[in-house]
Formats: C-alpha cells, structure tokens, sequence
C-alpha cells in the first residue's frame, strides 16, 4: 500500500531542508539557494543530461558521486554555471561553503544550478546565502516548499510530492522536489530532480532503479524537444526507515521501484502542466505496439510535435497530425490499424478508426479539447506493449518568454 503524504523532501527521516535569497537573482524576494541535508551519510545515484555541453555543477556531482555516497544537496536558480571559465572552481568552493556552515564534508555535497547559459558568476552571493540557507534548514514541510521554491526559474507553481509505505514492516517514506518548465525534451533526465528516501538501499541498486525509471518517466516527458545542459536527477537513500538494506532484486526492490514510480509520473505531470507558457497538459497513451521500444516511440513522438501541440492549443480536433507524428516516429506500425481517441474530463471523442477518420461533432470536439488535461490514447493492434508520454501545448506565450529570457 503507497499513500500519499506531505512533506516532500522532508518527510523521509532524517531530512532537513531550506531556501533563501543570496542575490544571484535580481528579483529581491525570489528564493534562488537550496539546500536539503540528510543527519547521516547518503547512499546516492544520479543520471544526468545526453547534452554534450555539460554544467559544471555536473561535472563536481559525478565527481563527488564517484563512491555512491552523498549526504546534502546545494542548488542555485538563475544563473547555469555553463561554460564559465572558472564554473568548476565556483561549484567546488560553493561545497567548501556547505562543508564550513553546515558541516557537511564538499565531497559529500551534491551541486546543481539553472538559470542562463553563460551568464558571469562569482561565488559572492554563495557566501553570503550560504549561512542563512543553513539557518532556514527544518525538516518541516516548510523546508520542502521553500527550497522547491528556490529552484524555480520560470515555473508558475513548486513541484513537490512524497508518499509512505512499508518495507519488512517498517514504514518507509519518499520525497521530491523538481523544477522544470523550459528545455525539457525526451532525453536523460531532462530537468532537475531531487528525491530523499529514508529506505536502506546500496548505491548499486539505488542506481539499478533510477535507470529503469527514467525510462518510463522523465524520458517521457517533453515541453520544446530542447534538452538542457544543467538536467541533474538524484537520489539520496539514508536507511533511517530501519528496513534490510535491499542489496539485489526481489519483493523489497518491486516495492521501492511502485513508489519511485509514483513519485516521478506525479512529478512528470505537473513538469509537462507547468510548461513555459502552457495552458493544457498532453498527455499520449499507446497500447497495442509490437514492442515496448515501438510504443516508447510513439508516444514520445505525438507530445514532442509541435503540429499536435499547437493543435491541442487551439482546441482543433486534428487528429491527422497525431497519425503524422505516428508515421514518422520511428516505431514499426501499420498504417491501416491506427485508432487515435481525444480524451478529457467533458468525453471521449473518436477520430480515428483503422487509420481512416470518422465523423465527430465539431462542437464536443472542441469542448473536449478546451479542458486543461487531454489525453490523446493510441491503439496500434500490433502487439502488446504500451507506453505514456506527458507534453503540454505550445502558446503564443512560449515565445514572448523566451523571447526576452534572458534580458
């Protein structure tokens, strides 16, 4: 049994968590410093962007990483840290300053940033948050919401989750944080993520799990086919649940895996809702493909187009540009035993039969189309396999904001 709890990073034990202005942002009243710190040292996992220009933050997390062990998180908005001449420097001695406040040893520090590309940074503004960040850490709920907060760029709403369930009978607990918005393409961990977990797991599996999910979560998740420099998931276990530390596969790792899962699609929802300038979320079911790596295909095709996108904006019942993305998306399929369905809370509207379209009232269509969550469902009769991709529509919006990011 999984429930649905509050306190997101902090409601695993042993997690404490804040958020402060240090001044790397111009905005005055806007949170940009994150830090969430575990009472114990970490067993930890990360994957990372497929972008070949990489962050520095990246480059001292993997470093840091080397021995699967993590104990703290530090996370700037605003500025990238990316291809600074002395971004790595800035990034290690940021650690040094989570190391001198909160006692932390720098090699234990997990670093991330987001914000501009290529945007001069000093480590000024570190130095001056970093004693208030410590300062903010609670392990009350507020802590979550504040350092959710403090990783935001143009997201409208902090994304925040965390669930309990047991494990040998021990209750055990999980949480998150991510922000996400912008350059989010399906690729490796396209954004940033954090999850806490007090389960006792060894940085192997913890590593085993998070590759299989992404697979099926942040892999599936687009908002502009644009994959980031700085896209950083994590995961820090510390084992204060007090269950046997899950060393290989079995009934204890199935269950860790369900509340992963649970964690990242609810994330993966609201990332692809909060889309810059989005008012829909998209949401693409195929059923039927031949193989997984067929549906996977698909459906990552249907939210990436921006002919569908658009379509979804303007509440035009398309449905011939769903079978377009279909045909190109690289997935083998038959062309005659495509059905494609608009579903939202108002009803189901068929459009598609056998490839061929069929008749619908315009009218419905487009009260369907015009709720705030569209579900565009797939069915191949070609097999068996199935995947779920999240998008959201492309608005006039997406351009007015970046067309002026960053000035």
């Amino acid at each position: 049994m999984i429930s649905k709890i509050s306190g997101g990073v902090c409601a695993p034990k042993g997690f404490r968590a804040g958020g402060v202005h240090c001044g790397i942002r111009k905005n005055k009243i806007k949170r940009d410093l994150a830090l969430i710190v575990s009472d114990v040292r970490c067993h930890a996992a990360g994957v990372y962007t497929t972008n070949l220009v990489k962050g520095a933050p990246i480059l001292v997390t993997k470093r840091h990483l080397e021995d699967g062990y993590a104990q703290a998180v530090v996370v700037n908005s605003g500025n990238a840290n990316t291809c600074n001449p002395d971004g790595e420097e800035i990034a290690e001695a940021t650690c040094a300053l989570v190391e001198r406040y909160a006692g932390i040893p720098a090699n234990d520090v997990i670093i991330a940033s987001t914000g501009v590309i290529g945007l001069k940074l000093s480590v000024e503004p570190f130095a001056y948050g970093m004693p208030m960040a410590v300062d903010d850490l609670t392990s009350d709920w507020s802590g979550s919401r504040h350092a959710a907060e403090a990783i935001m760029t143009t997201d409208t709403v902090l994304k925040e989750t965390a669930y309990e369930f047991e494990l040998d009978g021990k209750t055990c607990r999980i949480g998150a944080i991510a922000k996400g918005v912008g350059m989010i393409c399906p690729n490796m961990a396209t954004l940033l993520l954090f999850v806490t977990t007090d389960v006792a797991i060894s940085s192997q599996m913890l590593q085993k799990a998070l590759a299989q999910d992404i697979r099926n979560s942040v892999n599936m998740l687009s908002v502009d086919s644009d994959t980031s420099t700085n896209d950083t998931f994590c995961i820090l276990a510390n084992g204060l649940a007090g269950n046997a530390e899950i060393v290989s596969e079995g009934p204890s790792f199935t269950a860790f895996r369900r509340a992963l899962k649970k964690v990242t699609t609810e994330l993966c929802r609201m990332l692809a809702a909060d889309g810059e300038g989005a008012t829909k979320l998209i949401e693409c079911n195929v059923k039927g493909a031949r193989t997984s790596k067929d549906a996977h295909l698909a459906a990552k095709a249907v939210v990436c187009s921006n002919l569908v996108k658009a379509m979804i904006f303007g509440a035009d019942a398309n449905g011939g540009r769903v079978l377009c993305a279909l045909g190109y998306s690289g997935a083998r399929l038959d062309p005659k035993g495509i059905d494609v369905d608009f579903r939202s809370k108002s009803g189901v509207v068929p459009v598609y039969r056998s490839g061929v379209n069929v008749p619908f009232s315009e009218e419905f269509a487009k009260s369907v189309l015009s709720e705030k969550e569209i579900s565009i469902d797939v069915r191949l009769h070609d097999g068996s396999a199935r995947a779920t991709a999240w998008g959201c529509d492309l608005t006039y919006d997406y351009v007015k904001i970046n067309g002026d990011y960053r000035t």
